[in-house]
């Protein structure tokens, strides 16, 4: 496995981890079909923020790695 592969399977098992760990409402269940409430009109701050900005970059860094490593391969 080259250098692209693991930044792959890393950069996608944390995007994963930071997208369940955005769910808002009644907890991991909310998440993954579960009943709890959806405010649409929230704000987002502290911790919750960078949670989001962290799934932003890490999602890019998953597509960039993606990319290049059909490209180099």
């Amino acid at each position: 496995m080259n250098i692209w592969g693991i930044i792959t399977v890393v950069s996608s098992v944390v995007v994963t981890i930071l997208i369940l760990i955005q769910v808002r409402g009644a907890g991991l269940g909310a998440g993954l079909g579960g009943s709890g409430s959806s405010e649409m009109n929230t704000v987002r701050r502290g911790s919750d923020r960078t949670i989001f900005q962290m799934t932003i970059i890490f999602s890019i860094a998953f597509g960039l790695a993606i990319l290049l490593g059909v490209i180099l391969a």
